[in-house]
Order: C-alpha cells, then structure tokens, then sequence
C-alpha cells in the first residue's frame, strides 16, 4: 500500500493505494511529485479512487504539486474522486482550482 505510477506517453498516473490519506502521507507524496516534476513529467494525474478520505495536510501536499508543475508549464488532474474526497475539495474550494475527473481514463483523454 501507498502509492504507485503508471506512465502513459507523456502522462504520469499517479495511484493513490491508501484508504485514508493524512498526514503521515503527505510528506512522502510531495517529495513524490516533486521527484516527477524533476525528472520532467509536465502531465500528471493523481488517482484518488482508492481513497476514502485525505485530510488537510495530504491536500495541501496535492496543491504544492499542483503549483510546482504549473510554474514550469504542465499541468496535473485529479481522477476517480470519492464523495467524501469531493467534499474536502468542496469545502476548501479547491475543485475551482483542480481539474477533477470522475474516471482516470477522462483524465488520461483530456490531456490530448
């Protein structure tokens, strides 16, 4: 369990295999991201569709990814969003900053 890539041309998946992703992930999924943005992945998706809740501190960690990757031109989207992981995005507002997907396939389609 944790999380696992799937590269697809120029698309990196990221899967998120953790039914409560909380603080104790955000680290690791930054730093993740981070690595991705560095070895000069410009399209990534993030899977949450194994996630049942995220808290804060993993939101934020999804957000500087999101930053990180739009400083060099790319750009990074959410698929497969749970209701109780939609109503995070809800309550802090951030489904108008993310492109969220309700399958990976509609994320992986809508960077062509």
């Amino acid at each position: 369990m944790g999380f696992l890539q799937e590269e697809h041309g120029s698309i990196i998946v990221e899967i998120v295999d953790l039914k409560k992703a909380t603080l104790i992930h955000a680290e690791a999924f930054k730093l993740l991201l981070f690595d991705d943005i560095k070895s000069g992945w410009k399209n990534i998706i993030i899977d949450l569709s194994e996630c049942e809740f995220i808290d804060s501190t993993f939101l934020g960690a999804i957000v500087m990814g999101l930053k990180k990757v739009t400083q060099i031109g790319g750009n990074l989207c959410l698929a497969g969003v749970q209701p109780e992981v939609k109503n995070m995005f809800q309550l802090t507002r951030m489904n108008k900053i993310f492109n969220i997907f309700d399958a990976r396939e509609d994320a992986l389609a809508s960077f062509t």
